[in-house]
């Protein structure tokens, strides 16, 4: 199995880019596509725990669209062979001073593209240097 072949992570950091421009836009119909559309996908957020497509689809409709803007770090995109992939990274917004959000993704290829098949977010004091 190759690891973090060039193209692929040039795929994934592609739809990984693409999610990102829809959550701080609220594009509620692109983040949908993005989820795995399948009842076994899972995201779990800052305060929330969600099973299958269609949960995170009422969060995501549900969701406030004010205070989304935030800067990604550290952000790694690791690929195992060529349809499945890791994306990991932290992220600062102004609405949590203090604070630093963590993201982890866990990507998919699929006839239809890459998806997400599992997110989690969760948010920490920020750590002292």
């Amino acid at each position: 199995m190759q690891i973090d072949s060039p193209d692929v992570v040039a795929e994934v950091r592609a739809a990984f880019e693409r999610y990102e421009r829809a959550l701080v836009t609220n594009d509620v119909a692109t983040l949908d596509e993005i989820f795995r559309n399948d009842p076994r996908t899972i995201r779990y957020g800052q305060s929330e725990n969600l099973y299958g497509h269609k949960e995170i689809a009422a969060f995501r409709a549900a969701r406030p669209s004010a205070g989304l803007a935030r800067t990604l770090s550290r952000t790694v995109i690791t690929t195992f062979g060529r349809d499945f992939a890791m994306a990991s990274t932290l992220f600062h917004r102004p609405t949590a001073p203090g604070k630093v959000g963590r993201q982890t993704q866990t990507w998919v290829r699929f006839a239809e593209g890459w998806r997400i098949v599992v997110g989690h977010v969760s948010l920490i004091e920020e750590p002292a240097d």
